[in-house]
């Protein structure tokens, strides 16, 4: 059976929401972000046309574009406004993949005999427009990595479907760095070679770009082909990541279990990032000496990042740990989990913080996971 797989993209997701707020920002340059220091978190069509870019130094962003707003950001609200649209859209489809905050995959296939799959995704995106007031764009093809790029191609506030027969044709103009996996260092080496057309690289010798690339060349051959067996996987709340350490001796030094929680907590948060997730709710537990176990979790914006998520950790141990007996175990959890990057904490963060949490994060996978850390996680090792 033909596969019908969806890709849909919220249309400069933060900008949008802070729009739904003040319609005084519709049609000017808008830039999420925070500080003199900070980044841009996100920005409009409107400010891109000045050439500012996601991740761009906030100085930089405002000499290109001098007349943009500027709006601190307001993560809570984001995450609020990501949850509703994912509710919106689970209810409507058979499968669906939540690929990050402001994304989605939809597995469609078979349904075409029933509604029309491009009618179907077309009363989603306008379920989603009607229900939060947010634009939404979407491509309806056969695999993931041509309705992604397809979603690109189609912005803003597009639809777009391609047919098996048509894919070629519209893939074969665009430029390598339109395919999802190309990043900076694969687009400078294929151009180089000349390969900077999506045609060009479908038409090379495989083994040559296996030589070029290593073990990716050939998936990278595949997706230029417009090939790509990746299945859409079902999102679930339930899916976590999680720490827990046992004492030798039960205890009650606080100070001792909150350095053993902040290390766990640091050590998640770099698992988080290098599989690039994004979680949205934190979970203590702890067992008292005489196995009574108790838990407490919050919801959270979505993030990865040490400082925000230890602070909910520890205001969570304070909650949970209320008999002050001796306890046995101590133990964290993130769920809720979502493909991102650390894109939702830009507008608080720093250059100067995220440069340090990309270096540890270097640091960690040259050296191990132990060897760099918060001094606070090493305290009692």
């Amino acid at each position: 059976m033909e596969k019908s797989i969806v890709h849909m993209d919220l249309d400069t997701f933060f900008v949008s929401c802070e729009r739904l707020k003040n319609s005084r920002l519709n049609s000017i340059p808008v830039i999420i972000g925070g500080g003199d220091r900070g980044v841009v978190a996100s920005c409009s069509y409107e400010a891109r046309k000045f050439g500012v870019r996601s991740a761009m130094p906030l100085r930089m962003a405002l000499r290109l574009c001098p007349e943009a707003q500027i709006i601190k950001g307001d993560m809570e609200y984001y995450s609020n406004m990501s949850h509703l649209v994912t509710e919106i859209i689970q209810e409507k489809v058979p499968v669906l993949e939540k690929a990050s905050v402001d994304e989605f995959y939809l597995d469609l296939s078979g349904m075409d005999k029933f509604f029309g799959c491009y009618q179907w995704t077309t009363e989603i995106a306008e379920a989603v427009k009607k229900n939060t007031g947010l634009p939404i764009s979407f491509a309806l093809s056969t695999n993931k990595t041509v309705s992604k790029i397809g979603t690109g191609e189609s912005k803003p506030a597009g639809k777009l479907e391609l047919k098996p027969q048509f894919i070629q044709p519209f893939l074969n103009p665009l430029s390598v760095r339109k395919i999802p996996m190309v990043g900076d260092v694969t687009f400078e080496l294929l151009s180089r070679l000349g390969v900077r057309k999506i045609e060009t690289l479908s038409k090379m010798p495989v083994d040559v770009l296996q030589e070029l690339i290593g073990k990716n060349g050939t998936e990278l051959w595949k997706k230029a082909n417009g090939i790509d067996l990746n299945p859409v996987i079902q999102y679930s709340e339930r899916k976590s990541i999680s720490s827990e350490t046992t004492f030798a001796e039960d205890t009650i030094d606080v100070q001792n279990i909150k350095s053993i929680l902040s290390g766990m907590v640091e050590q998640l948060c770099y698992q988080l990032r290098r599989e690039k997730w994004l979680t949205s709710t934190v979970s203590v537990k702890i067992r008292y000496a005489n196995f009574d176990t108790e838990t407490k979790q919050c919801k959270i914006p979505y993030t990865s990042a040490d400082h925000s998520l230890l602070k909910y950790a520890l205001e969570l141990f304070s909650k949970v740990y209320a008999r002050r007996m001796r306890i046995r175990l101590i133990g964290v959890k993130f769920t809720g989990l979502v493909h991102g990057n650390h894109q939702m904490d830009l507008f608080e963060d720093t250059e100067e913080l995220i440069s340090l949490y990309q270096t540890m994060d270097r640091l960690k996978g040259r050296f191990g996971i132990n060897s760099i850390g918060r001094a606070s996680g090493f305290l009692n090792q």
